[in-house]
């Protein structure tokens, strides 16, 4: 059976954590990233996922060596923002690498999937898609990648083809603590507000992508999964 997964931005934090998983369930992993991985997980492509033409060539590139039927769009970027103070051209850079990337991945493996018969789609969103101080053009991109996913659930459900998104709440990792500094009052108030009582970590979002990743799982499409200890609940429609 074919195992090979293509994860963007898997060389840190939450995405460094899915390919470790991933390769200890027998995947084949490939990586597009700009930096290398702490540690060789199969295979790295160095990529800017910033344009539609380098992003081209770097999935040319993972191509290469055959279908891939499997894709964790984990790539992101976040420019916090109070509304008024939020530009064009922080939209255009975050619609580009949050949405934007996630098609153009979609659309190049797609074949393959087709011709498999087999699927794996993982879309890494965000409760902020629920609504965040400061996270206007972010929040937009993750609610966007939410109704992405609805509709490839819809529309590749006949070709044997899932597409999923997994929304972690508070994980700690350095993009997280870099946009929430810790002793910020807004910070402090995210973590006491959690229900399971403590931060999240990578390894939480990456067993539940594995998850969805699985062959077995083909009866589960069109769903947002929170890894958010319970934050969301209540809140979540």
């Amino acid at each position: 059976m074919n195992k090979r997964v293509l994860v963007t931005g898997g060389s840190s934090g939450i995405g460094h954590a899915i390919i470790t998983r991933l390769a200890q369930d027998g995947f084949d992993c490939i990586n597009l990233d700009l930096s290398p991985p702490p540690q060789c997980q199969g295979l790295w492509v160095k990529a800017d996922l910033s344009t539609p033409e380098t992003t081209g060539k770097a999935l040319s590139q993972a191509l290469a060596g055959g279908p891939i039927t499997r894709l964790v769009n984990n790539v992101g970027i976040v420019r916090p923002a109070a509304v008024e103070d939020a530009t064009i051209a922080d939209l255009e850079a975050v619609v580009s690498m949050n949405l934007r990337c996630a098609l153009q991945c979609l659309q190049s493996v797609l074949p393959g999937m087709k011709e498999q018969c087999l699927g794996r789609v993982v879309n890494i969103t965000s409760r902020v898609a629920l609504g965040k101080e400061l996270r206007s053009v972010y929040a937009a991109t993750k609610s966007g990648l939410h109704g992405m996913t609805k509709t490839w659930a819809l529309e590749l459900g006949r070709y044997g083809i899932t597409a999923n998104a997994v929304a972690p709440g508070p994980i700690r990792t350095a993009l997280f603590e870099a946009a929430n500094p810790p002793e910020d009052p807004r910070t402090k108030a995210i973590v006491e507000a959690i229900p399971v009582r403590r931060m999240g970590v990578p390894e939480d979002v990456a067993h539940a992508v594995a998850m969805l990743l699985d062959h077995r799982a083909g009866f589960v499409t069109g769903q947002t999964l929170y890894v958010c200890g319970g934050m969301t609940v209540g809140l979540a429609s």
